[in-house]
C-alpha cells in the first residue's frame, strides 16, 4: 500500500453532511498543500475504502471531481494520480465555498474590477442594438419591481447586456462565469426577508442601474465607469451592512 495512506487525508471520515464533498475537500487541502505531491500516486479503490470507512461510489465520485479539476488524472490499468499541473490549474470558485455574505463580498471586489471597465467601454463601442439591449434589460427590472419580485435574473441580465454592448467576447465569458457565483441563493433568501421585498430598496438599485444606462446610452465612458463603481461600491455596502446585522 502507497505510504500516501498515512496522510491525513486517508483517515477514516466521520459521517458529515456529504461524504463525497468531505473527502473532495480533504484531498484537494492535501494537494494543494503539497503533502500529496505531484505524480503521487492515490491508494488504490479497495485500500482508501478501507481507510476512510467510505463505500466506492464515494471514492470514485470524489476522484472524478479531482480529475474534472485537473487535481488528479488516472492512468488506465495504473490508478490515479496527482497531476503535475495540480498548482497550476485554471482559476475557479467554487460555489460551494461560498458560505458568508463577506465571502460574497470578496468576489463583488473581484466583479468590480472588471464590469467597472466594462461600463466604460460599453460606452465607446455600443451600437445601436447593444443600448437598445441594455434598455430592454432594464425595463424588464422595472416590470419585476412592479410584480414585488426581487428581479434577480433581470438584474443579471442587465449586466450581461452591458458585457455585450463592449463587442469583447471576453467580458460575455467573464460575466457568464460569475454570474452564478455573484449572489448565492441562501443570501439572496436573507437579503429578500430584510431588503430586497422592500420596493423602495428596489427601486434605489434601479435608479443606478439606470445612472449606468444613461451614460453608455450618451457615450460618455468616464460617467459609465462612474457610475458602475457606485452601483458596485454601494452594493458592497449594502451587503456589509446586511452582514453586520447576521453577527448581531
Amino acid at each position: 500500500m502507497s505510504s500516501s495512506n498515512s496522510s491525513p487525508a486517508f483517515r477514516p471520515l466521520t459521517p458529515p453532511r456529504n461524504l463525497t464533498r468531505t473527502l473532495i475537500e480533504r484531498l484537494s487541502a492535501e494537494i494543494l498543500e503539497g503533502t500529496l505531491a505531484p505524480g503521487a500516486r492515490l491508494p488504490t479503490e479497495p485500500e482508501m475504502m478501507a481507510a476512510l470507512g467510505v463505500s466506492r461510489t464515494v471514492i470514485r465520485e470524489a476522484v472524478a471531481a479531482l480529475r474534472a479539476e485537473g487535481l488528479v488524472e488516472t492512468r488506465q490499468g495504473v490508478g490515479a494520480f496527482v497531476s503535475d499541473n495540480a498548482m497550476r490549474r485554471p482559476f475557479r470558485i467554487d460555489p460551494d465555498g461560498l458560505h458568508s455574505i463577506e465571502e460574497v463580498i470578496n468576489v463583488m471586489e473581484l466583479r468590480t474590477g472588471v464590469e467597472v471597465e466594462a461600463a466604460g467601454i460599453a460606452a465607446e463601442r455600443a451600437t445601436a442594438g447593444g443600448v437598445n439591449g441594455i434598455g430592454r434589460a432594464l425595463k424588464a427590472i422595472d416590470r419585476a419591481i412592479s410584480r414585488d419580485e426581487a428581479a434577480i435574473e433581470e438584474d443579471f441580465a442587465f449586466h450581461r447586456a452591458i458585457a455585450e454592448a463592449t463587442a469583447n467576447p471576453q467580458f460575455v465569458r467573464f460575466h457568464e462565469y460569475l454570474g452564478r457565483f455573484i449572489i448565492p441563493r441562501q443570501s439572496i433568501r436573507a437579503a429578500r426577508g430584510r431588503m430586497a421585498s422592500r420596493r423602495p430598496y428596489l427601486e434605489m438599485i434601479q435608479a443606478e442601474h439606470r445612472a449606468i444606462f444613461d451614460a453608455i446610452h450618451q457615450h460618455q465612458p468616464a460617467a459609465a465607469r462612474a457610475a458602475m463603481r457606485r452601483h458596485l461600491e454601494n452594493s458592497r455596502k449594502r451587503y456589509r451592512k446586511l452582514a453586520a446585522a447576521d453577527r448581531g
